[in-house]
């Protein structure tokens, strides 16, 4: 697409940013919302609408070649991806669940699942790829460096005898000659049958005129049937309801193949004007200072001097030069309009105080009164004030602050001359002009205080007073000294209670090696968030409405995965300012796809992938004190080599109420550490312990939740899932699709399979030798199911397990007490929906609504 097409796209984005910010701030929007269902209905469709801006936005942010534009465009993109991050949060608090349903509110809207689909930021790996490819290299380097062996094995060949190779040659030469000869025998058998066949039937009675009509109708009927299935085919490729068959999954021609070589050409466009850009910021300020600074210098010079001249003349006596930590010269001209506007408002400002004072005494009193009114419980002013509100966001403000930024800068903009999208000189001259005046100021700055100086010391010499002010000035200065020293101290003390650096003398890389080597830092396949397939819940909604708490999608799990794992760690602003993610639990039968989600995040993020697993860590750094070393190091590379996953697999295992005797790993090797360290982690800290559990019951849950933040429960696959997962999954292995493969009967027959399962079939079943006959020999559904019957399904007793223990987990109790007041409330009548809005609030004013609801 053209520059035109993202900056178009970028418009419409911020009308809609501009919107939202408006509605935000309207005086409604902050009332608070009593019943539940339309807070939750309020946050979704924000929720909703900044997911459509932030898809806009990171497509243009990844396309647009403009240097400039993109740096505006990363803040506006950054604080989008946050606010969506605090919205998120908000319906968790809102409806306790992990997972939410807007089945509802997209029909209203008019939208499908895929417009609300998460794209990650490809600027997460495309910003950092030469970090990434360097550690990679690294790595690559290492594993080749402590394991010979691996590669040892395989260049060895087999020893054979002459006589044996001999024997082998003769036994497959007997064997072709055979299958030749039963072949032409069967050919002869069938000419002999013919022939008897015929001989048997007599002469032909038919008139040649006849013949020829029947052959010619039987050739244009089938010739005709041909022609209407090859059209309607087409018509269903047309329009979207059946796969090519002809063109494969990743052909070349294909459009979106296409699409994607245009897109990598404008990032290789983006990264050479980014680069031209950066040359820019040097060779302009290299100009502007050669070009104007020396007349930004004399006028510094000139300004000063007539500071101190009016200083003389008003106090008797030259100023003190003010020190860099104030700002230097520049700190005078500020204090001099301070000055001014002072004079001029001196009198107001007292007022002001004096009324800003009687204001503050007044807040308190009608606080004390507020306090007094809610001791006495009565139902006039309180009740206005319950109910859910939205909390203040921490990204609202640079939202605003970047949108006025395109708004005064980029929108009004003429750049009818800049077709190629390079970057403005002009721009450039207005940054670095206050660059190079702040660094002109701080050598005028020196000058001017040894030119002060030279003048306050030739007045002394005027007067004879420079020996006695020089005994008190070295009085004085010894007794600053000794404060100082005091001060140091205390600096001291502070610093000593400070953890020790275990490694202090070694650098990143040999410590990188070192985890390596030991296989604490592991490798991990490439694979994206988008490869874990799953297709959206249409009926949650419904289902929750009826009182049947649904089972999460797939897509779901996708999205959860995506908010929790992938965003916060992607951008350090946004890490920081978000809420506070530090640990993520996956729980799920075998084959849901638990490993392929922490290698997704990883791969979506270029992350390190640490495994702590308790079977990789056995008899490794053995002891309490190997355990604090290997603790440390993990710690320390993470956090410089950031963003890091610390990867535990099988977390049960860590807090299992009594460890089997076969098992020799140790699993409980980490259960008092792991709590210490998540706690002691700071939003700066872009490091996050993914845990995966097979079979989470096995461990204290309490245990459990203390470390693991948030609980991703997948599910198994169902019917629109797995009708899904077929389609792709032999289209992505080279089958294709026709009308003999039925794959509704396919994904109704494996009900119970997980996408492992699935994918499994699918590689039994779609051989080479198998792709091969896929012209002729078109697959049937009857094909997958003897791999599929193999394997044991995950059954519904299995599944109640995970929903039993989920429900034990914090959030899932608050789910189950919200469901049963909510119960409650619809069997009470008028009364039960007063009860029932009163639930929907914050955590504090549960309390207090469960007090009246008692006096009643």
């Amino acid at each position: 697409m053209s520059h035109g097409t993202y900056n178009t796209q970028w418009n419409e984005a911020q009308n809609q940013i501009k919107e939202l910010l408006e509605y935000e701030g309207a005086p409604e929007t902050q009332k608070p919302e009593v019943d539940r269902v339309s807070a939750f209905q309020t946050v979704a469709v924000l929720y909703i609408k900044y997911i459509q801006v932030f898809r806009k936005l990171e497509e243009c942010y990844y396309q647009i070649v403009h240097p400039q534009k993109r740096i505006v465009l990363r803040h506006v993109l950054d604080g989008t991806m946050g606010r969506l991050l605090e919205l998120k949060n908000e319906m968790v608090n809102l409806e306790f669940s992990e997972y939410h349903f807007f089945d509802d509110v997209l029909s209203d809207m008019k939208l499908t699942p895929s417009d609300i689909e998460i794209p990650v930021p490809r600027y997460f790996t495309q910003d950092n790829e030469k970090d990434i490819k360097d550690r990679m290299k690294l790595m690559a380097e290492t594993l080749a460096k402590y394991r010979l062996d691996d590669t040892g094995d395989k260049k060895e060949d087999t020893k054979m005898s002459l006589e044996e190779a001999i024997r082998i040659i003769q036994v497959h030469e007997r064997a072709r000659q055979g299958c030749l000869r039963a072949k032409f025998m069967r050919e002869i058998r069938a000419q002999e049958e013919r022939e008897k066949m015929l001989s048997m039937q007599g002469a032909s009675t038919m008139d040649p005129d006849v013949a020829s009509t029947i052959i010619q109708k039987v050739w244009k009927g089938y010739s005709q049937r041909n022609k209407t299935l090859k059209l309607r085919e087409e018509e269903l490729i047309f329009i979207g309801m059946q796969a090519t068959s002809d063109i494969p999954f990743n052909h070349k021609d294909s459009p979106m193949n296409k699409l994607a070589k245009r897109e990598e050409e404008r990032v290789l466009i983006q990264s050479q004007h980014e680069r031209e850009y950066q040359d820019a910021l040097v060779n302009i300020k290299e100009k502007i200072r050669e070009a104007e600074g020396p007349d930004i210098k004399e006028n510094m010079q000139d300004q000063i001097r007539q500071w101190f001249i009016e200083t003389r003349d008003a106090t008797g006596k030259f100023p003190d030069y003010p020190s860099d930590d104030e700002g230097g010269s520049g700190a005078i001209f500020k204090t001099k309009e301070g000055e001014g506007e002072g004079d001029e408002n001196g009198e107001g400002s007292k007022k002001k105080g004096k009324k800003g004072k009687k204001k503050k005494g007044e807040k308190k009193e009608k606080k004390k009164k507020g306090k007094k009114k809610g001791k006495k419980g009565d139902s006039g002013g309180g009740d206005e004030e319950e109910g859910f509100k939205l909390a203040p966001s921490t990204f609202i403000p640079g939202i605003d602050e970047a949108s006025t930024n395109y708004d005064e800068i980029w929108k009004p903009r003429d750049e009818t001359d800049n077709f190629q999208q390079k970057y403005d000189a002009e721009l450039i001259k207005e940054l670095k002009r206050g660059e190079v005046e702040s660094e002109i100021r701080v050598q005028v700055d020196d000058l001017m205080r040894q030119e002060l100086k030279n003048l306050k010391a030739a007045i002394e010499r005027d007067k004879g007073k420079k020996g006695k002010k020089g005994k008190k000035s070295g009085k004085k200065k010894g007794k600053k000294k000794k404060g100082g020293k005091k001060g140091k101290k205390g600096k001291k003390g502070k610093k000593g209670k400070k953890s020790k650096d275990l490694t202090a003398g070694k650098t990143i890389e040999s410590l990188y090696e070192e985890l390596v080597k030991e296989g604490i830092l592991v490798q991990y396949p490439k694979v994206k968030v988008s490869d874990f397939m799953g297709e959206y819940s249409y009926l949650g909604t419904t289902l929750r409405q009826a009182n049947i708490e649904p089972m999460p999608s797939l897509a779901d799990v996708r999205r959860v995965t995506t908010e929790y794992g992938i965003l916060p760690m992607g951008s350090q602003t946004v890490h920081e300012t978000s809420p506070f993610i530090k640990s993520l639990l996956i729980a799920g039968p075998h084959g849901t796809g638990k490993r392929m989600l922490v290698n997704a995040i990883c791969s979506e993020l270029g992350a390190n992938l640490m495994d702590l697993t308790a079977e990789n860590i056995c008899g490794k750094y053995p002891g309490k004190a190997g355990l604090t070393m290997l603790l440390h190091l993990v710690m320390k590379v993470g956090k410089l080599l950031q963003p890091t996953i610390v990867y535990i697999g099988n977390a049960e295992k860590t807090f299992i109420k009594k460890v089997p005797k076969n098992d020799m790993s140790d699993p409980k090797r980490l259960k008092k550490e792991l709590p210490k360290i998540i706690k002691k982690m700071t939003a700066e800290d872009r490091i996050m312990f993914i845990g995966t559990s097979l079979t989470p019951w096995d461990g204290d849950v309490k245990g459990m939740c203390q470390v693991y933040q948030k609980i991703v429960l997948i599910p198994r696959p169902d019917y629109a899932s797995r009708y899904l997962l077929f389609k792709e999954v032999i289209l992505r292995m080279g089958g294709r699709l026709s009308a003999t493969l039925d794959l509704s009967s396919l994904a109704k027959i494996s009900d119970g399979y997980t996408p492992g399962h699935i994918v499994s079939a699918v590689k039994h079943v779609l051989t080479e030798r198998r792709v091969q006959q896929l012209a002729r020999k078109p697959l049937t559904a009857a094909e997958f199911v003897t791999p599929l019957a193999r394997v044991d399904p995950i059954y519904k007793e299995e599944e109640e397990q995970f929903k039993k223990w989920y429900a034990k987990t914090p959030l899932g109790k608050k789910r189950a007490k919200l469901k049963a007041e909510d119960e409650e409330g619809e069997g009470g009548g008028k009364g039960g929906k007063g009860a029932k809005g009163g639930k929907k609030k914050g955590k504090g004013k549960k309390k207090g609504k469960g007090k009246k609801k008692k006096g009643k």
